[in-house]
């Protein structure tokens, strides 16, 4: 399967491919983006500004006088701190039954001792996420105030998390390209999409092939423009079948189409997620650290193809020693990102993940 379904640069890191200059931007983002505030770019809303600051504890910092709106993009890192070393974040779905803010997120995040984090976004407006009991938040916010937030919370952002849907004629590129702009504001440099995990039953196989390919032929523009990854996630019919995902990948030829991958979707969806990882190595730019318990995999293996969460890394069915050894081997020396349910499945996941690094280091 592995030979069968590999990647033609499935060997080594992933590296800078070129992409068109544009006014704003000299270079591309990346995971190791500084987090420079711009407080004055534009009128801050002041519910939105002052649970920000209360739940980061403090004041922020300033930035120098004359600063210009948009900031240059930083120079590539050679991986997280610099250290050639595998990062550990956490997607802040893991306070989203706990009802809790973005900022609340953050702070949590940092509390536990994380040093990255996947923030949700979305288009439009949601009164829960205005009034602080939802974690998502609105692309219209000032990206000056997440810059503030990460900033004043001693983390980086990884990737954001503004699943577009790769089988919508009417929304796939639209929210893709808001996910891919905003993304460039934050200096980010992975965004993910996927599909829906129920596609409408009119669309053959074909036609969704057909709309995936014009979809992304938009969308790796737009990346090439920004200097942003699109992460296409395991988590649906197509994205979740290593065959399916390999031809979705060989629709558009372009460097800036690559991998999200997600350990506990690829086995809930049946696949064998080593040798699924395995195939599709070279092309990942950000995982999704996810375990799923035995009960879960009991319930719904071969059922699904994705789960919006799992349980604590280490307590579930996937084989953190390999996958991280898998990911060592093949030169990766970016983010996996923990995607568990609450605030305690967080705090033992990075310390059962910080455990396994450091074995496999040794």
């Amino acid at each position: 399967m592995q030979d069968a379904l590999a990647i033609s640069d499935r060997q080594g890191p992933i590296t800078e491919p070129p992409r068109r200059p544009t006014p704003e931007c000299g270079g591309i983002n990346t995971l190791e983006a500084e987090s420079a505030a711009h407080p004055d770019a534009m009128p801050r809303r002041d519910f939105l500004k002052g649970s920000m600051l209360a739940a980061a504890g403090g004041a922020l910092g300033a930035v120098p006088a004359g600063a210009a709106d948009a900031a240059p993009a930083p120079a590539r890192a050679k991986a997280p701190a610099g250290n050639r070393k595998i990062g550990v974040g956490v997607n802040l779905e893991f306070v989203r039954h706990a009802d809790k803010s973005l900022a609340y997120g953050f702070a949590s995040a940092a509390r536990i001792g994380f040093k990255y984090v996947e923030p949700c976004f979305l288009m439009g407006r949601c009164l829960l996420s205005n009034a602080g009991y939802c974690h998502v938040t609105s692309m219209d916010t000032d990206p000056a105030e997440i810059k503030q937030l990460a900033a004043a919370s001693g983390l980086k952002i990884s990737a954001l998390s503004a699943h577009s849907d790769l089988l919508s004629p009417e929304y796939g590129v639209l929210y893709a390209r808001a996910g891919i702009r905003y993304a460039r504001a934050l200096g980010v440099n992975v965004v993910q999409i996927t599909e829906d995990m129920n596609p409408p039953k009119w669309m053959t196989e074909q036609d969704a092939f057909d709309i995936m390919k014009v979809n992304l032929r938009a969308i790796a523009e737009t990346c090439e423009e920004n200097g942003v990854y699109i992460g296409v996630e395991p988590h649906g019919p197509y994205t979740a079948n290593p065959a399916r995902l390999k031809r979705i990948l060989e629709l558009v030829d372009s460097p800036w189409i690559r991998v999200n991958f997600d350990t506990g979707n690829s086995f809930l969806a049946g696949q064998d997620p080593y040798a699924m990882l395995d195939a599709f190595i070279g092309k990942v730019v950000h995982v999704h650290a996810k375990d799923i318990s035995v009960k879960q995999a009991e319930k719904e293996r071969g059922k699904v193809t994705g789960t919006a969460v799992g349980c604590a890394c280490g307590d579930g069915v996937i084989d953190w020693r390999r996958v991280i050894g898998q990911l060592k081997k093949a030169g990766y020396t970016g983010v996996i990102s923990v995607e568990c349910g609450t605030e305690e499945q967080a705090v033992r996941s990075l310390a059962h993940l910080n455990k396994v690094l450091a074995e496999v280091d040794a």
